[in-house]
């Protein structure tokens, strides 16, 4: 744990305003009961490409971005445990809320083999973990979580409400980790990242209202893997971070495992829009010999920052060619 400045509850929760961003690649559990995909593209990724993630219509404001509300489309999060000690064992513990009955939601519409997904980032995004909470027959969630590192963090639930014409929501929620912390700089952009013996190359840009092609290729000990396992119904799942507020992005593969043309490695491919101009950490979980592992990347839509590299397919397409 990093010493330094002492964060108090109130001063933690303030942190998650503010601060650059910074993440490290880690090890998840294994899923299990892995089923077929959803119909769905899940997690609002096809509404959003549809709306173009928050490009303006005519007539329309811009959408704002999954994340930066707790309540949106008539439903609220309630995170019950809204602080918990840095590397300590603990329970989130929270509900979805329908604002119009007061009543916590127990019905959701079962999309990647989980009904709900729950994402928790640190502000400066150092710890980055995708959970899977469980249900209880009230509406309560709960899940196992230990926080190596003290600060401001955002809870993330994804989901859609299993009701007619629901779409996929994200909301978010401020949770503060009481210790000593010490934030961390979003490093620079760098195409290769390595977690656990595992080489993910980046290839592609993310562009602020306009879909593109982000493709990652998985290796180990320089070798293509070709024998990569379906993680909840897909090869690989994608989350985006906006640094600064953490606007959230989640975004699937193009293709399916089953499909008759998707492979299994070393390549996955992803559609995703940024919603604005700006720095993002991206997040690619992947499973390899029964395990989930997370690579990640920073990256800047509409322009690298000063001194990063620029992708080839982006600066290319800054000099006409």
């Amino acid at each position: 744990m990093h010493t330094g400045l002492k964060i108090t509850a109130f001063a933690a929760a303030l942190a998650a305003t503010f601060g650059s961003a910074y993440a490290v690649g880690g090890v998840m559990d294994p899923a299990v009961a892995e089923q077929g995909p959803s119909h769905q593209d899940g997690h609002g990724a096809k509404e959003a490409a549809e709306k173009g993630a928050g490009e303006k219509r005519a007539g329309e404001a811009p959408e704002l971005p999954g994340g930066l509300q707790i309540s949106q489309g008539g439903y609220a999060l309630d995170l019950s445990t809204p602080r918990v000690e840095a590397g300590e064992p603990a329970e989130l513990r929270f509900a979805v809320v329908d604002e119009d009955t007061s009543r916590k939601v127990t019905a959701f519409r079962r999309e990647h083999d989980k009904e709900l997904h729950l994402i928790v980032a640190s502000s400066d995004l150092t710890t980055y973990r995708h959970l899977h909470p469980e249900r209880a027959a009230d509406g309560t969630w709960s899940t196992p979580v230990e926080l190596p590192e003290a600060g401001g963090y955002r809870v993330f639930a994804d989901f859609t409400p299993d009701v007619k014409n629901a779409e996929g929501i994200t909301l978010g929620a401020d949770l503060a980790v009481s210790g000593d912390a010490r934030p961390e700089a979003l490093p620079k952009a760098e195409r290769t990242a390595t977690v656990d013996g595992y080489e993910v190359t980046l290839d592609g840009a993310l562009r602020p209202g306009a879909g593109s092609e982000l493709k990652l290729e998985v290796e180990k000990d320089g070798k293509p893997v070709t024998d990569l396992q379906p993680y909840l119904g897909a090869y690989g799942h994608l989350v985006a971070l906006r640094a600064g507020d953490l606007a959230y992005l989640h975004v699937h593969p193009n293709g399916e495992p089953g499909d008759g043309r998707t492979k299994p490695g070393p390549e996955v491919s992803f559609t995703a829009t940024a919603p604005s101009k700006g720095a993002y950490r991206l997040f690619l979980d992947f499973r390899h010999e029964g395990k989930v592992r997370t690579a990640a990347f920073t990256v800047h839509a509409g322009g690298a920052a000063a001194g990063d590299p620029v992708p080839e397919n982006e600066e290319s397409a800054e000099h006409g060619h």
